[in-house]
C-alpha cells in the first residue's frame, strides 16, 4: 500500500510517501513544497495545488493522510492552513483518493506511543521506523511522514479489530 503524508501550510506544506508491505514501512521520497512570503495567496495556493496534482498523478497512492485543522490561538495561521487543507482534499478527491484525516495527538500516539511527545521525539521515531540515515527536514517534511506513519498504524489496528 502507498500512503501519502501531508502537512498542510501555505508557506511550507511537506510531504511523504510511504510504501506498507506487511509491517514494513519504507520511505519513497519526502519533501516540501515552499511558496514566497510576497506572493499572493491565490498564486501561493495554485502554486501548491499543481505540485500535490503531480505528486498523486505520480505516486498514484492508495490513500491520503492528512492532519485535521485544529483551532488554536491564532486565527491567521488556522484560515491560511484552512485554505491549504482544502485544495490537499481537491486534488485527492481529483483523483478519486480516499482521505484520512488525524488530529496532532493522535499522530504523536500512533508514531511515539505518548499524545504529549515533543517535536524531536517524533522526528527521531520516524527516521527510526522509516530506517533513514538522517531526520527529515525541515519540520514539516518530518511530520509529513509521521501522519502516513500514524495512517499506517491506525490501518493495522484497525484491521486487527474488525470482526
Amino acid at each position: 500500500m502507498v500512503i501519502v503524508g501531508i502537512d498542510p501550510g501555505t508557506a511550507i506544506m511537506g510531504y511523504g510517501v510511504i510504501e506498507q508491505q506487511g509491517h514494513v514501512l519504507k520511505a519513497v521520497t519526502y519533501s516540501c513544497w515552499r511558496t514566497p512570503a510576497g506572493m499572493p495567496l491565490s498564486e501561493r495556493l495554485l502554486s501548491l495545488y499543481q505540485g500535490i496534482r503531480a505528486l498523486l498523478h505520480e505516486f498514484k497512492p492508495d490513500c491520503l493522510a492528512v492532519e485535521e485543522l485544529f483551532f488554536n490561538r491564532n486565527t491567521t495561521t488556522a484560515l491560511a492552513v484552512g485554505h491549504a487543507r482544502g485544495i490537499v482534499l481537491l486534488a485527492a478527491a481529483e483523483q478519486g483518493i480516499p482521505v484520512y484525516e488525524y488530529t496532532p495527538l493522535q499522530v504523536k500516539q500512533a508514531v511515539v506511543g505518548y499524545g504529549k511527545a515533543e517535536k524531536v521525539q517524533i522526528q527521531h521515531m520516524v527516521r527510526a521506523l522509516l530506517g533513514l540515515q538522517e531526520i527529515p527536514k525541515p519540520d514539516d517534511t518530518a511530520d509529513a511522514l509521521a501522519i502516513a506513519i500514524c495512517h499506517a498504524h491506525s490501518r493495522a489496528w484497525q484491521g486487527r479489530t474488525e470482526v
